[in-house]
């Protein structure tokens, strides 16, 4: 390549013809939003995501120079997933909600495929070696604000990255590399306006007014990220979501307005995951769960986290049918499904239910569940006087 600027072009046009349907380029400066960032942290927004608050961490995010050396251009990179319909269907109470992005294959596992293929590109016509480091959300760098710095758009009032043209469905990549490449110029313009869809349609007030978000009680925190129990307040919240949440894009004007409905095909939905249902996945053993979500990004939860969250989802949805599966999971092996079964039986409150609960109290051993179980069963007696 005779100039930076060739270089540049053919690496763009390479990005796309691999997939990326955005490409942008930066440089590893120090982060605006550094100190946002560290005030998050200190407020404990980051819940129990210790690893984003280490000091190696936070080194790293404040100067990408940490992570590679020889660090002088950051190209980013956006690749759509399937948009989800601004308005769902009803489809009474029998399923649960997913979020879009993992309808199809993990992008963990896609992407650095892609990713290692534009190196071997970059290195192919440069004639050697470049020093390279990339990431698919895994690294510690501050990537929505990279990619606004590299001219894919700007962090919208939900905090996601909002391109005026396809909207805010896509997932982020980046590459740090080590030669001299031309930056593109930021996405300085805030087209949010005034609107406050988001905010207003969050079920769990988790999205704050300096556009950063409260993990703590963030949808998609507490059914992915969260390992333990969900705080009992927020349950009833989380509605028929039983990985993720889209809700806050859902609504968003420039998704109504632009998002294509098709994304790329590794993310194309699989059969069973747009909207799977509630009684069949809370039957789901060990090992069917490992077949039926191999190279998905739900295999993530491990299945004590997804069935806790289906039992969730049930007990939201009070539908009487269900007591008899939920009843059954409250022998299953792991206490983290038995307690919040017994949550779910206690909002449906039927006669049944109640039954059951005390049939499970009777031999109950786990100091959580347990406790689950006395609580659930005086909210079913409390429902029973109410009827």
């Amino acid at each position: 390549m005779n100039s930076a600027s060739e270089l540049t072009q053919a690496i763009k046009t390479e990005a796309h013809r691999l997939g990326f349907h955005l490409v942008g380029i930066t440089t590893p400066d120090q982060p605006l939003h550094l100190d946002s960032y560290e005030q998050w942290l200190d407020a404990g927004h980051h819940g129990k995501m210790d690893w984003m608050a280490t000091n190696r961490a936070c080194q790293r995010r404040a100067n990408p120079r940490l992570i590679l050396p020889e660090c002088v251009s950051i190209l980013v990179l956006g690749i759509l997933y399937n948009a989800p319909p601004s308005v769902p269907p009803d489809f009474g109470g029998k399923t649960g909600g997913v979020a879009s992005y993992a309808w199809g294959d993990d992008y963990h596992d896609v992407l650095p495929i892609r990713l290692r293929a534009l190196v071997s590109f970059i290195e192919e016509i440069v004639g050697e070696k470049v020093p390279n480091r990339w990431y698919t959300d895994t690294g510690p760098i501050l990537e929505r604000e990279l990619a606004q710095r590299a001219g894919l758009g700007w962090i919208g009032k939900n905090t996601n990255l909002i391109n005026p043209k396809v909207g805010s469905y896509f997932l982020l990549a980046e590459i740090l590399l080590g030669i001299d490449l031309v930056p593109d110029e930021p996405f300085t313009t805030d087209h949010c306006g005034s609107c406050k869809r988001c905010i207003e349609a969050c079920p769990t007030d988790c999205i704050l007014p300096n556009r950063t978000i409260d993990s703590n009680r963030c949808i998609s925190y507490l059914t992915i990220e969260l390992k333990e129990a969900i705080p009992q307040a927020l349950r009833s919240k989380i509605g028929d979501w039983v990985f993720g949440c889209d809700i806050c894009q859902q609504v968003c004007p420039w998704n109504i307005r632009f998002s294509p409905p098709e994304g790329d095909p590794a993310f194309a939905p699989r059969s069973g995951l747009i909207r799977p249902s509630l009684k069949d996945e809370l039957l789901l053993g060990p090992e069917e769960f490992n077949r039926k979500f191999k190279g998905n990004p739900i295999k993530r939860t491990k299945r004590r986290g997804y069935l806790r969250n289906i039992a969730i989802a049930l007990g939201n949805m009070g539908n009487p049918t269900a007591v008899p599966i939920l009843s059954e999971a409250l022998n299953d092996p792991e206490p983290l499904i038995r307690g919040h079964a017994a949550w779910a039986l206690g909002q449906i409150g039927a006669a049944e239910a109640a039954d059951a609960l005390q049939s499970a109290a009777a031999r109950e051993e786990n100091r959580f569940v347990i406790h689950e179980i006395q609580t659930a069963l005086m909210t079913a007696k409390g429902s029973a006087n109410a009827s």
